[in-house]
């Protein structure tokens, strides 16, 4: 028997403080099992366990070759998977989380086509704004619009998504534009009722000075769909997502407000996925997938 095999059956033997454990998991006899891991022992020139009539444990140096040996163990089968990965089409389940409004506009066809490409993945494709517990529901990826914190997730940036402070042409016609930010306490305001300071503009300067003016609560809603409703419809000025505003921007029902300033912080759309030490070959496949789709975002 080859000196990985020991190993492997050495690791069998350290997590069932047992021989007999170890057998009957590997489909072997006790005395076999003994017998592999005295020749590593032996190899080794070191006693690996402690053996006692009704149990096993690890020596000083069983522990510290226990903890290496599983992690290289861990790596050649991560190494292999791979490799096998490579040559085969991708399978297996993908369960994914995106915020509702942009899940639906810009996500659902490039999954779609992602699906009909990899007929293989089992798609689960979750679009809601609860921020979901990625490791207690078994996420994959789950795309988030905002500023980078720290996390316990890996985020690949997919896209920038600006947040823009936005007046409908009815509430220009009204109104008029306004001409100094401290004049926004003179107009209504739509606010978001899910965002941390709901009615606190916050924006970086071209100096880098980082400001901030809090608009009127006039009106609330906690979808952008509704936001931006009321303020095509003139209830007020608001912030909304690039995504969101774009095509009005570009067709002038909506204008930009102060367009020389940048709303603070930065806000950006991330892939993220849990810190496994192996992502699997679907998963990478996706996100690649959603990171060339994102470039035909039309505000990019």
């Amino acid at each position: 028997m080859d000196h990985i095999s020991r190993v492997g059956i050495f690791l069998e033997v350290a997590k069932y403080e047992s021989f007999a454990g170890a057998a009957r998991a590997l489909g072997l006899t006790g005395p076999a099992i003994s017998k592999q891991v005295q020749s590593l022992e032996e190899q080794l020139g070191a006693k690996l366990l402690n053996r006692t009539t009704r149990h096993v444990s690890l020596t000083e140096g069983g522990a510290i070759y226990f903890e290496k040996a599983r992690k290289a163990l861990d790596d050649l089968n991560e190494a292999e998977q791979q490799i096998h990965e490579l040559k085969v089409c991708p399978t297996g389940k993908l369960k994914v989380n995106a915020p509702m409004s942009f899940g639906t506009q810009f996500l659902a066809r490039p999954i779609a086509t992602f699906a009909e490409r990899y007929p293989e993945v089992e798609l689960e494709i979750n679009f809601n704004d609860r921020l979901v517990d990625v490791a207690a529901e078994g996420f994959d990826v789950v795309i988030r619009i905002g500023s980078l914190e720290d996390s316990s997730l890996i985020a690949r940036k997919l896209a920038p998504c600006p947040i823009i402070l936005c007046a409908g042409k009815k509430l220009i016609e009204k109104y008029g534009l306004p001409e100094s930010v401290e004049q926004l306490s003179d107009y209504p305001g739509i606010v978001y009722t899910k965002h941390a300071q709901k009615e606190v503009w916050r924006f970086q300067k071209n100096d880098g000075e980082i400001l901030s003016q809090t608009l009127n609560r006039n009106f609330s809603a906690n979808t952008a769909e509704m936001l931006l409703e009321a303020c095509l419809q003139g209830l007020g000025v608001t912030l909304l997502p690039i995504f969101s505003a774009d095509s009005y921007l570009r067709s002038g029902e909506l204008v930009a407000l102060f367009p020389e300033y940048t709303s603070y912080p930065e806000t950006n759309i991330y892939a993220m996925y849990p810190q496994n030490s192996y992502l699997s070959t679907r998963t990478r496949l996706f996100i690649d997938w959603l990171k060339d789709s994102s470039k035909s975002f039309t505000w990019r």
